[in-house]
């Protein structure tokens, strides 16, 4: 009896210490992209998106993410989608990747997620603040990232014979809703 009560105990302790939760992005998920240029403000929206996350004993192990650059469509028309696309070097480099490769999270807002983010196919170390709110069946990641389009050797797209030109700067707006598997 001594001996089953033992194996028990060890056999709980494994499944609690090897215990996986995997979670899948889901549809309620959101990602925008606003920018400037010389003549108006203008927004991308990313209507396909996939990503996914584990837990592993209430720690966030992973988390990646992929955008469909094809899929990036703005309210301006296919002028501007066409321009947008080719910026991103669709052809060559059809997903925007994250995958973080260190996750910190305490209570509260602006916790910071480290990974690496390949735009345009170059990749590059970050570290993006977000607000991260758990509840039984999802995890949710809000916040938003200043990048530089030169930085990933993007030209800033033009217009009008380069009389419209975007501004270098850009900010990616995110609201990820990850749902249990």
């Amino acid at each position: 009896m001594r001996n089953l009560i033992v194996a028990i105990l060890v056999v709980f302790c494994f499944s609690f210490g090897w215990t996986q939760e995997n979670y899948s992005l889901s549809d309620e998920s959101s990602l925008t992209v606003d920018g400037t240029s010389t003549l108006h403000d203008w927004t991308v929206t990313a209507n396909t998106c996939s990503g996914s996350l584990v837990v592993e004993a209430n720690v966030f192990k992973e988390i990646s993410f992929d955008v469909e650059v094809a899929s990036v469509i703005s309210t301006r028309g296919a002028t501007m989608d066409k321009k947008t696309h080719n910026a991103l070097k669709k052809e060559e480099h059809p997903k925007v990747m994250f995958s973080a490769t260190d996750i910190t999270f305490s209570e509260g807002d602006n916790q910071s997620i480290s990974g690496k983010m390949n735009v345009a196919g170059v990749e590059k170390d970050v570290s993006i603040s977000a607000s991260v709110n758990n509840s039984e069946s999802s995890v949710q990641i809000t916040g938003n990232y200043k990048i530089t389009l030169q930085d990933y050797n993007m030209d800033p797209p033009t217009a009008m014979f380069g009389t419209i030109v975007v501004g270098d700067d850009v900010t990616v707006n995110f609201d990820l809703v990850f749902a249990k598997n």
